[in-house]
This record gives C-alpha cells, structure tokens and sequence, in this order.
C-alpha cells in the first residue's frame, strides 16, 4: 500500500499549445490506487494546456473537456498515464513506481513508514524496470548491478557452488543475510559451500528458485535486524514483496549470448547462449480488492569457457605403450600385471629399445618420462583437446510461484498464501583426468577424460495466514514451509580403483533441508499518543530438519587390486603401473557413504517486542527486543535502538545501534563428507568432519556455538523537491565475535595414528571443520541519489547513483585450541586463503549510475558499475596479486510497438571488459587466465539480448 501523501507534494505538469477555449462537457470520475482504494491528490491536466483539478478524499474529479482530448494523470510513487476522453465518465486506476516515498515491510513494524522516513536504511527497487529494460533476468544478477552492497557471481570449478551463486550484502557472508518473502523467512539452500569461494563455509538462500517475474519490488535493508527479525539478520534482509497485480498477461521472453573476443576458449566468436521466458497473470477474487497472481518462467543457459590450452604434461612413456598396445587391439588391462613381457613388446615397437630382461622397476622410472609432444602429434591432437570448462555451467530449470489475498469481510480481515515450486538440473565439469594421472583408468579412458557434476535442485515453498482486526490490534498468524533439495549424478567419469568394474555414471547422494515457521505477529499504531507511536509484539516457533542421503557404493568406495571394498586401513587399493595408489570414488566428487548419512532436527522458539514513536513532528525512535532459545545451543536476548531526527523539512539524520546472533545452521554443525578441493592448484581429497567427530577431538577443534554481533549505523536523508533530488548517506560498522568459517586442511603424520586411520576410512588425505575462529570487524559508507527531470514535453529521465565503500578485516588472535598451538597449526586453522576470501575476495568497493530515459514510444537504458579491486585468495603470500578496478557498462533500447508490444535490444558489457589476467604463478598451467577464486564481474565478456514483452489487459 502506498501512503497517502498531502497536496502540497504534487507535481503539476506544464505542456507547450494552446488548449480549446470553450470545453464541451464535464468530465468526472475516481481514482484508485492498484490495492482499488481511492487515491486523493492525483493531478489531472488536459494535455496540452496548464488547465487541470486534482483529485478529492475519495478520489473523485471534475474537469472540462471534450471528447477525444487526453488527459494526464500523475502523483508521486505512480507512473502516469494519459487516458482519451470518451465520455462523461472516466475511472482510472493508477500503477504504482516504486520510489524512494513507497511504504516499506521491513526495517520498521510502523504499517505507514516510508523508505525515506526509517531510521534505518532501505533501498527499494523496482523489479519490473530493471526486468524490461535491463540485460540481466536472474534475480542475483539483477541485485548484483543494481545495489552496489550486493555481490553474487556466478562460481566455476566449485561442485555444486557452480549451480547456486553465493551472494553478500555489505561484504557479510552469505548466511549473515536474512530474506523474507512477503515479510516471512525465507528457508536456507540445503547446500554448504566448501570449495574455493568467496563465502566458503556459509549456507546462504538460493535466490534464483524465485522467478523475477513474480516480485514486484525488492526491500533492502542495510542495517543490522536480529533484533527484530532473528537469526542471520546480521548484515540485514532482503524483502521480496510478490506481485499483486489483476486483470493484465505479461508475457517476456528474452534469448542472448556472448559476442565475446574471448569467448569459445579465447578464439572469439557466440558462445554461453540463453533463453527465459516468463509469465504473470492474476485475477480478482470478490468485491474487496482479493487477488490470486500466478507466475511461471523457464530458462537455460549454455555452458561456456574461458580457457585456451592446457600447457602442461599430458602423456608419459607408458601412455605410447598403450597407444602402440591399443592400435594392436590389446587389453590394456593386461599390462598392468607383474609379467612385463607385453609391456616390453610394445616399448619396442614403439621405438624405445627396452631390455628384454628389463624388471618392472626398470620399466617404471624409464616410463615415467614425459612424451606429450610426440604423443599429441602421433595422435592427432591438440593441447586444447584437454581443456576444462573455465566458465560457466549449464542450467535448465523452471519454476512456478502464486500469491493469494482473500479479504473475508469489509474491516480487514484477510485470507492470504503464496507458494512456489522449482526444479533446476545443472552440468558443470571439474579438472581434466590427464591420461599420466592415477587418477585416471586408461584401459576406459586412453585419452584421459573431463568428470561432470550433474545436479537436480528443487525447491518447495508453501505459506499460509490469516490477518485481521481484534479490539484495534491488527493481528497476523502465518506458517511458512520451505525445502529445497541437492542431490548429484556423476558422469563421464570412473571409479579408479574399480578399474574394469568401474561404472562410469554414479549416482552420489545429496542433501536436503526443510525449515517451517509459525509466527504470529500483533500491532497497533495509535495517533493520539505522542505524535504517533506504534506498538508491536509477536512470536515465532521454528522447525528445521537437515539429511545428508548416501549414494550408491562404488561412488565413494575405495577397493582393492582383487575388487574388495576397503573397511579397514590394513587393506591396500589398486594401483597403476608405477604403484601409485587408485583413487576411490567417483571421480570429482566422491558420493556420500552410509557413515555420512544422517537427518538431524532443531527447534527454535522466540518472542519480540517493538516500540516506534514519534515523540513530535521532527523526532522518532524505536526500541527493539528478541529472545530466541535454540534447542541445540541455548538461548539468546538481542536489541536495536534507532532514531530519525528530522533536520528540517527535507532532510532527515538517522541512527541506528543493535546487537545480534546467527544460529551455526544444522549444515555446518552437521555436514560431512569427501571432497577434491584444488589448493594452490593441487588437488587434495579431503574430508569435512562435524566437530563433535572424533577427528575434531584429536585436534582439540571445539563444537560450534553461535555468533554474536553489534552494529552501529549513522546517516542521512534529502529531498530536494524543486530540483527532484533524493539523496541518503549511511555510515555503518559491525563487529561479529566467533564467526564460523571453514578451516583449512589437516593431514595426519602419516605413521599409522588413530588420525590416519581416520582419514582413511573416510577416503581422505586431509581434514577440514567448521570452526568459531575468528572475530571479524566491517565498516563502510553508503550512498544513494536519485534524481527525476521532465525533458521537453513528452520525455522523461530517471538517474539512480549509487554507492558502497567498505572494509572487513579479522580482528584479534586466530581462536585455536592448545592442541593446535602446541602442533605449529594455527595457521591452518584459519590459513591465509580464507583470510583473502574473507576480507578481498569480492570487491569492497562498488559504484552505480543508471540512466533510463523515456520518450514517446522510445526506452534508452544505459548502466555504468564500478567494480573495485580483489585479490587472489592464496596462501603464497607472493601470489596474492591485486586486479584492478573495472567499470562495465550495460546499455539497451526499448520500443514500443503497440500498447501491448515493446521490443527490446541490449547488451551486458557493451564494451567487452575483462577483470585484469592471472600472473604466471596464479595460472595453473593455462587453466585460468582470470582468477577462479576471486570475483567482480565475471568472464563472460559482453553478452548482447533481445526481448519481447507483451503486454495485455
């Protein structure tokens, strides 16, 4: 609902021509808002002319003019529309434009606060401008370039990260953000990031499961909420209020791809190509406003990469005695025997003169020698030939979300519900299987091979409530129930230590998580006590249950020279030719055994209070309190307090101080697995623990408690109505206390302790936990300015600045137990990658200046972000190279061919900017040329659209 605001706010438009004298009839109608409530103050101008009326309590006007004149209807916070006179009566309905003076759910409990009036900051975005006109249709993307303290992109060589992008709001991880649908919590992704990302440790909320279709806005609260809202709302919440609109089809759909120089592996050309398309309609139900809005959308994106060719060894001595054995239509199998015979035979015939007495041995240090050259002329092949996919993933999904309003009398009371479903099934690919490797099993694989990380990720929602009026007291009791599920096939890949048993597709397990919330939530504003004080209290119960499911053996499975599943450490694997051990599991991503399997639950329970009064016309302040008790860890009591002082007419001052918590998430108290994590490009098979495993009381590494937080906030706000300016400035700085990350890797001494064996049986050659190892301390400097200018008589130019400067940094000693310190492994505890993901990994610094200018039948959109430095997340200090600051411009035209149909063209990095490249030492032998680790902007290059959107009513 849009406050109502007084006359004096009106904005009158003046036209050039001389209007008709003498008018012909009285012209009167209503004006509603798009809730069907009247709207008083709209202006109503005969275009053309300076006559015109506005608007009475109820909505009603009366004007003079002749049939076939148009009329302009305009008022702050809605789009205006120009309407044909065709009679005596004329209703019009106006479309909400979100604006700075739109009524905002989150940050204030007040059911009549406005994003401009909070004493926090809130940013309100227009999603159905940014999904017109804008190249970007996924909702991380669009966030990521519209709000500058909003990071996301998209991850590659990650597992399953490759297919959920993890997101930041003020350089915060991704689980210190808190989203709500409609005002309720949102349920977390069921994935846990674990490999080399920004946010490595974190659970986050899988964005991309809700169409941008289906919202009608988004609510950005940039300040600290726990005290309020609970849980995660550290770094603050996001808001996604759906769309209510009837009555109108919207209907877009949208291709694109990369025009790219470096696009096909560096060769230039279309690669990364993508379609989506979508659509919204809703209908009225009964005479009191009730709506039903259904939206579904599909999309795909191709996968694309990055690299050029793969510029280290490839082949050995002993992959040309298979070659010379393979084109004889030998069992390649055969050679790896003790009887070396058939080895020798096709040495020589390979050219190499082997003794014929020559031992295996012999034969293994003479063969080990590296031969990629001539073996790639000899087989026809180039080193590109051995690529990865250094980009991005493939993903084909579709999703589907309805949101439902039922007023059941005329004093308001209110059958509400939304619900969403989504399926999405992404192939991404890890490190190539070189055929010199281990690893890999040449008797299937002769020229190596490239795993695949197949995923199926659904995602259910469903929330229910009922809201009135009791005894003045509005009342809201809700459930809301969310689970999504990852689970993981792998294909073309191989269990190594199977050999020739191995399959070569496995299905691996995965992992869900489910989440349901009854809240109820009572308030009341009073007008006569104070200048308007606004009292609210509720309380929540909270259900959350999370399983990791097993696959099927051979994917995680180590097995021995004779096919015997390993059990226990006196038991040997298969090795290749050289005696090098056979890797167990399906390579890229070991499946989940029995020994992880588990389902664990927790229940929360919590109570808040409100207060939020305005002591006089100039200043207001609110108080916050929340009690929260968890059944795996205890209780928690946190608080806000913030105030708003009214400055003058136009300018507000505001501040804001609170303290804070976030749960450890059933994912990190309870994950456990086996996983290839590349460090400093080696592969390293290691194992994620829980801290009450037993591998973590060896280490002394404690179990996981809740961290804990406080925020201070200082800003403020301007309007400048003659020159259509608003202007907010927000300072903010946060201290979190016993932050949980994700450790780096222990390895056991390997003499046969109770730690090797321990690794062992989890297929591992190092461990890992989540640990509350730090404490960490963000500060920055917010700055929104927005700015609207009538241009001419029928052009209109809309600009958004906007910009984030700021700072996380660990505090303090690394929390490490006697154990570690004792063992020289503190720095392992929290290694200096994961100080790099945390404070440089994604830019700290971010600025936007977006222009949309509208003109008749014509749309221009043009976008400019700055994106600041990053640095390489690695451990060798010398490495840690710093890439430069990039500024991306994204720039589309719109045309309106009909009143239904508008045509538009863009592109995303028009100019085809790249992050700075890798220095030797951070390319891994070709593999990436743009850091992996490190992220601003992508590596897609400019990416060129069209889309169609139909409009009808």
């Amino acid at each position: 609902m849009i406050k109502l605001l007084p006359i004096k706010f009106l904005m009158f438009l003046m036209f050039l021509g001389i209007s008709n004298l003498v008018m012909g009839q009285e012209v009167s109608g209503t004006v509603l808002d798009d809730s069907s409530q009247p709207l008083p103050g709209v202006s109503v101008v005969l275009k053309g002319t300076t006559t015109g009326t506005t608007t009475d309590f109820d909505g009603n006007y009366t004007i003079s003019a002749s049939n076939g004149d148009v009329l302009v209807f305009s008022y702050v916070g809605y789009d205006s529309q120009e309407v044909n006179v065709n009679g005596s009566t004329l209703n019009v309905t106006m479309k909400s434009g979100v604006s700075l003076d739109a009524v905002v759910l989150v940050g204030s409990r007040n059911p009549s606060r406005t994003a401009i009036d909070t004493p926090v900051p809130v940013d309100v975005i227009d999603i159905s401008e940014l999904t017109s006109a804008g190249p970007q249709v996924n909702l991380n993307q669009i966030l990521n370039f519209v709000a500058p303290s909003f990071t996301s992109n998209t991850q590659t060589i990650s597992d399953g990260t490759d297919h959920i992008d993890p997101a930041s709001l003020r350089g915060l991880g991704p689980d210190q953000v808190l989203v709500l649908v409609n005002g309720k919590r949102r349920h977390n992704s069921s994935l846990v990031n674990v490999n080399g990302t920004f946010g490595r440790g974190s659970v986050g909320t899988d964005l991309n499961a809700i169409p941008s279709a289906a919202i009608q806005r988004l609510e950005v609260l940039r300040d600290g909420a726990a005290a309020q809202y609970g849980s995660d709302a550290i770094a603050g919440v996001i808001n996604i209020v759906l769309d209510n609109s009837v009555n109108e089809l919207r209907l877009n759909v949208t291709t694109g791809a990369n025009f790219a120089k470096n696009a096909n592996g560096q060769t230039g050309g279309v690669d990364g190509e993508t379609i989506n398309v979508s659509a919204n309609y809703g209908l009225p139900l009964g005479d009191n406003g009730g709506f039903i809005n259904f939206t579904g959308d599909f999309d795909f994106r191709e996968d694309y990469s990055r690299m050029k060719e793969w510029e280290g060894t490839l082949f050995n001595r002993y992959n040309t005695v298979e070659r010379f054995a393979n084109d004889d239509g030998y069992n390649l199998s055969q050679l790896l025997d003790d009887d070396v015979a058939d080895v020798i035979q096709y040495g020589n015939a390979a050219g190499f003169g082997l003794s014929p007495t020559a031992t295996k041995a012999d034969l293994q240090t003479f063969l080990f020698e590296d031969n990629t050259t001539a073996e790639l002329a000899a087989r026809g092949q180039v080193r590109s030939d051995y690529n990865m996919r250094v980009g991005q993933s493939e993903v084909r999904g579709g999703r589907f979300f309805a949101n439902l309003s039922l007023p059941l009398d005329d004093v308001g009371t209110e059958l509400y519900s939304f619900a969403g479903a989504s399926s999405r099934k992404g192939n991404s690919a890890g490190f190539y299987r070189r055929p010199n490797e281990s690893r890999t099993y040449t008797p299937a694989y002769i020229n190596g091979f490239l795993p695949e990380i197949n995923s199926t990720i659904t995602d259910k929602s469903l929330a229910v409530g009922i809201k009135g009026v009791v005894n003045g007291w509005n009342v809201d009791l809700s459930n809301t129930w969310g689970k999504n599920e990852f689970l993981y096939t792998i294909g073309n890949t191989f269990n190594a230590s199977l050999q020739n048993a191995s399959p070569t597709f496995f299905d691996a397990g995965g992992f869900n998580f489910m989440q349901n919330t009854v809240n109820l939530d009572v308030n009341q504003f009073f007008e006569d006590k104070l200048s308007g004080l606004n009292v609210a209290f509720g309380a929540e119960y909270r259900l959350e249950n999370y399983e990791v499911i097993a696959g099927e053996e051979p994917s995680y499975g180590q097995y021995t020279q004779e096919g015997d599943l390993i059990t226990n450490p006196i038991q040997n694997p298969a090795v290749d030719f050289f005696g090098r051990s056979r890797a167990g599991g399906a390579q890229v991503f070991p499946g989940f055994s029995p020994a992880n399997e588990l389902s664990r639950g927790r229940s929360s329970i919590a109570a808040y209070f409100d207060l939020e009064a305005d002591f006089s016309e100039t200043f207001l302040a609110s108080f916050a309190t929340r009690f929260e008790n968890y059944s795996d860890f205890g209780s928690t009591i946190n608080f806000k307090l913030a105030t708003r002082l009214k400055a003058s007419e136009n300018v507000n001052i505001r501040a804001a101080l609170n303290t804070g918590f976030r749960a450890p998430s059933l994912h990190q108290l309870n994950f456990n697995s086996t996983s290839t994590i590349f460090q400093d490009g080696i592969p390293v098979e290691v194992g994620t623990f829980s801290n009450d495993s037993r591998a973590a009381k060896l280490l002394g590494i404690p179990e996981l408690k809740e961290e804990t937080s406080r925020s201070i906030s200082l800003g403020f706000t301007a309007k400048m109505p003659d020159a259509n300016l608003t202007l907010t400035v927000d300072g903010f700085f946060v201290g979190i206390d016993d932050r949980v990350v994700y450790t780096g890797q222990f390895k056991g001494p390997g003499t046969g302790t109770e730690l090797d064996n321990l690794l062992s049986q989890a297929n591992a050659s190092a461990a890992a936990f989540f640990a509350n190892a730090i404490d960490t301390e963000s500060n920055g400097l917010d700055i929104v300015i927005t700015h609207k200018a009538n241009i001419g008589t029928n052009a209109r130019l809309k600009s958004d600045l906007a910009g984030t400067f700021s700072k996380t940094k660990r505090v303090g000693n690394i929390k490490a137990s006697q154990v570690l310190e004792d063992a020289g492994l503190v720095g392992t505890y929290f290694p200096e990658e994961s100080r790099i993901y945390l404070e440089e990994a994604v830019p700290r610094s971010k600025v936007n200046l977006t222009n949309n200018l509208t003109t008749g039948k014509f749309n221009v959109f043009l976008r400019n972000v700055w994106f600041g430095e990053v640095s390489e997340a690695t451990a060798t200090v010398a490495n840690q190279q710093t890439y430069s600051s990039k500024v991306v411009t994204d720039l589309s035209l719109g045309y309106q061919a009909s009143e239904s149909l508008t045509l538009t063209v863009g592109a995303n990095n028009l100019l085809d900017v790249y992050p700075d490249r890798t220095i030797e030492a951070n390319r891994s032998g070709g593999r990436f040329d743009w850091s992996r680790r490190s992220q601003q902007f992508g590596v897609a290059g400019r990416f060129l659209f069209a889309r169609l959107s139909f409009k009808l009513k």
